[in-house]
């Protein structure tokens, strides 16, 4: 059988292929980030930060210190929250999918209700419904777990949704040749759909527990410690509020890019794995 040759690639311009040639890829990506870094860094040393106050208060922002009353406070205490809600709302999303992927009307009401009421409503508004409606019918949550409730009430909605779609995303195929191979339904859904969904399912996963870090500062309200509580309170007793907004911008940047790092190391597991079964 004859193989049809491979069409002719049109030639990189000169000066492109010498630029490949003294730098690789990665290179040039660090060169890249570095110009975007310091154009960053030049825009916000235009605004005359005093970087004084920003060292004085540093340490309270990432939370080296413990608060007044001995809790974790900064950045700290909003990873705290953020690690408890992660697994709250991945749990409740697992469930929730689970239920709207029933047979039962119930649970398939019940699951859908929920995700319709915390997707359609403003995360601030869920907020102050927990932390102010729930002493009405005598339950009285402290600050820091009205918020992680809200927080994963809220997230649980929005994963269900991505947890639904990755299992509907595996092939058919795949539940009917493992049952003809005898497997049972459990067997198959804990080897064989959810692995695979799993490639599907850790970006926009990842994406969600991105917004839910950056959606803590909403806690703030409550008077809790954290993040960007501590940067509106020594800017305003400072009058230097671009100081104090721009430390917490860039410690809830620095905070996402861990994520990410996370989620780029999950891919090539889940990867790799898949390429293995393969």
């Amino acid at each position: 059988m004859t193989a049809f040759p491979t069409p002719p690639q049109p030639p990189l311009p000169v000066a492109e292929s010498r630029l490949q040639r003294l730098f690789g890829f990665r290179t040039r990506l660090y060169l890249t980030w570095a110009a975007m870094f310091s154009l960053f860094a030049s825009f916000f040393l235009s605004f005359d930060l005093k970087l004084s106050i920003i060292l004085d208060k540093l340490p309270n922002l990432l939370g080296v210190h413990l608060a007044p009353n001995g809790f974790l406070q900064g950045a700290a205490l909003t990873l705290f929250l953020c690690a408890c809600a992660i697994v709250a709302s991945s749990l409740l999303g697992f469930i929730t999918a689970l239920a709207r992927l029933s047979k039962s009307a119930v649970a398939f009401g019940i699951a859908s209700f929920y995700t319709s009421f915390f997707r359609g409503t403003p995360l601030l508004i869920q907020i102050l419904l927990i932390y102010l409606g729930l002493p009405q019918l005598g339950v009285v949550p402290g600050a820091v777990v009205a918020g992680i409730i809200a927080l994963s009430l809220n997230y649980g909605a929005y994963l269900s949704e991505i947890f639904r779609a990755g299992i509907l995303g595996v092939p058919y195929g795949q539940r009917e040749a493992s049952l003809a191979l005898g497997m049972r339904e459990s067997v198959i859904f804990w080897r064989i759909t959810l692995p695979q969904a799993m490639r599907t399912i850790i970006p926009p996963t990842t994406n969600q527990f991105i917004s839910m870090l950056k959606d803590s500062s909403l806690i703030s309200v409550m008077g809790v410690w954290e993040v960007m509580f501590l940067a509106q309170s020594y800017g305003r007793s400072s009058y230097r509020y671009i100081e104090m907004l721009t430390t917490a911008a860039i410690i809830y940047w620095l905070m996402s890019i861990g994520l990410e790092l996370i989620q780029a190391r999950m891919e090539r597991h889940y990867g790799k794995a898949y390429a293995h079964r393969r």
